[in-house]
């Protein structure tokens, strides 16, 4: 029994370029987390930018310390999730190397560091923070739990790496 087959071939141009967008990151693990790193990071230096004050107490060490911090990896983790985003190559490659796990592992040491800083200083120091105790106390808080978000994609990033 013999049929024919017909091939049809279509060549399509077009000019200018399609910005491809890798939506469906945002909805692993890997993706909520970097959302929430960044949603939560611009919190902290939201907070602590605002209530900042060089003149209002003579050492701000801790303050500048966190808010160098949550600047950091708030820029980082921007970088790091658009990248995904815009383009899926990145996303499926960059998952496997150890840049993710050192990022990751690195915002968490930084950001316990900067969290129990400044949360000791403001617990030190009640009085000198007057109206300002609630929302460094918040900012302090609110760093604990990034360094938790970083732990957590430490350990996925670690188990996504292929060796």
């Amino acid at each position: 029994m013999s049929h024919s087959v017909t091939i049809t071939r279509t060549t399509t141009t077009t000019s200018g370029s399609v910005l491809f967008l890798n939506t469906g990151y945002l909805g692993t693990l890997p993706g909520l987390l970097k959302l929430a790193e960044l949603i939560l990071g611009a919190a902290c230096v939201g907070v602590v930018a605002h209530y900042f004050s060089t003149t209002s107490r003579m050492m701000a060490t801790p303050e500048l310390f966190y808010l160098l911090v949550a600047v950091s990896f708030l820029i980082g983790t921007f970088c790091l999730l658009l990248s995904y985003v815009v383009s899926a190559a990145t996303a499926s490659v960059m998952s496997k190397t150890i840049y993710e796990i050192i990022y990751h592992g690195l915002g968490f040491v930084l950001y316990l560091a900067a969290g129990l800083t400044l949360i000791i200083e403001v617990n030190h120091r009640k009085r000198s923070y007057r109206d300002d105790y609630e929302p460094y106390l918040a900012a302090a808080i609110m760093g604990l739990v990034m360094a938790g978000l970083f732990l957590l994609s430490t350990f996925l990033a670690n188990r996504h790496r292929t060796f």
